[in-house]
């Protein structure tokens, strides 16, 4: 049984993250952290998730939710990523990252975590996306030049970020595959008289509204023909089912930055 700890428990994932885990014959929950002074601090995180007592009490200390885990896994913000992943470390438990939004600085705490632990980190823990990515990858390179390329993202009205971690794990695949560079060949913006397209572009549109919980789609467009590959999340517990399916990867990995196209065996490692 592997004994997993969930950061970001009283979090819309945190509580899926719960009742999966509750449901599953191979890992259980052993620890659940929320925000420092939370009111939901001291509440059993199955109780929490609609479910019976799971024998686990929310806590806002960070390393008593640590202190018999297996493995962590961290949906919720950018601003904690660093300090998880310093706990983590002390601690030798395994990592698994699904916050969206990070940084420069919240990247490299995880890479030098990575030095000593496992971590593993995605912007989207979806198995679909994982697969969508490697699609785009082969799309571009079958297809060839003489294709435009555009990446549409929808997402519900709450969601800060834009475009996407996801859109833009989606970018920089489609850029690798053209051996560009995304920063170089990005358009997250068209407005007034000059939005017409610069040569080699990759465009990016958003859109936020409603309860949608994750549409993507990339547009791959010549004189002659389209071809659109699309991918549509219609529950979050699926990022929820893909954090656990990765956390369940990582047991006795050695130390190292692992995304999820290593769980699916595509990664040229």
């Amino acid at each position: 049984m592997q004994r997993i700890a969930v950061l970001g428990a009283n979090g819309r994932m945190g509580l899926a993250l719960i009742r999966l885990i509750a449901a599953s014959d191979r890992a259980v929950l052993a620890g659940a952290l929320t925000e420092p002074g939370h009111a939901t601090v001291g509440r059993d995180a199955g109780q929490l998730a609609g479910l019976d007592s799971l024998g686990v009490a929310l806590t806002d200390q960070l390393e008593m939710a640590l202190a018999d885990c297996d493995v962590a896994i961290d949906f919720t913000a950018p601003a904690a990523t660093a300090r998880h992943a310093q706990a983590c470390t002390v601690r030798r438990c395994g990592l698994v990252v699904g916050t969206t939004g990070l940084g420069a600085v919240e990247l490299a705490a995880l890479k030098s975590a990575a030095g000593s632990i496992a971590v593993l980190y995605s912007r989207n823990m979806s198995i679909g996306i994982t697969v969508l990515t490697e699609l785009v990858r082969q799309a571009v390179r079958l297809l060839g030049p003489g294709f435009d390329a555009e990446i549409s993202e929808a997402h519900h009205r709450a969601k800060k970020d834009a475009p996407s971690g996801t859109a833009l794990q989606l970018g920089e695949a489609l850029a690798e595959a053209r051996a560009q560079k995304l920063a170089d060949v990005a358009v997250y913006d068209r407005s007034g008289l000059n939005a017409g397209r610069p040569a080699q572009a990759i465009g990016f549109a958003s859109v936020r509204a409603g309860a949608v919980v994750g549409d993507h789609t990339v547009l791959l467009a010549s004189d002659e023909e389209v071809l659109e590959l699309t991918h549509r999340a219609t529950d979050r517990a699926l990022f929820a089912r893909g954090a656990l399916r990765a956390a369940a990867w990582l047991a006795d990995r050695p130390a190292g930055l692992y995304s999820m196209q290593d769980v699916l065996g595509l990664s040229a490692r």
